[in-house]
């Protein structure tokens, strides 16, 4: 999944848990992590990443075009401004 490879390349590792949470990112020991719930279908979890990357700093992280123009929907749908200016992401 590319948002997974994306978060990978950021630095954080995915993590879908069962529980009663919505799901976010968040640092433990050190460890860089975004966790989901895997009890929510599978656009709430897309959304989780989705806002999770919209909110760390994407700098020199590789996001292929497609997928970038998806994620910019996904941060206007959900009024999610990108760390830094778009210039910083990298694209082909």
């Amino acid at each position: 999944m590319e948002l997974e490879q994306i978060l990978e390349q950021a630095g954080y590792t995915l993590r879908k848990e069962r529980g009663s949470f919505r799901g976010d990112e968040c640092i433990i020991e050190g460890q860089k992590l975004v966790v989901v719930n895997k009890n929510k279908p599978i656009e709430s979890q897309l959304g989780t990443m989705g806002r999770v990357l919209g909110e760390i700093d994407l700098a020199g992280v590789y996001i292929k075009p497609a997928v970038r123009r998806k994620l910019e929907d996904l941060w206007d749908q959900l009024q999610v401004v990108p760390e830094g200016p778009a210039e910083d992401f990298e694209l082909e």
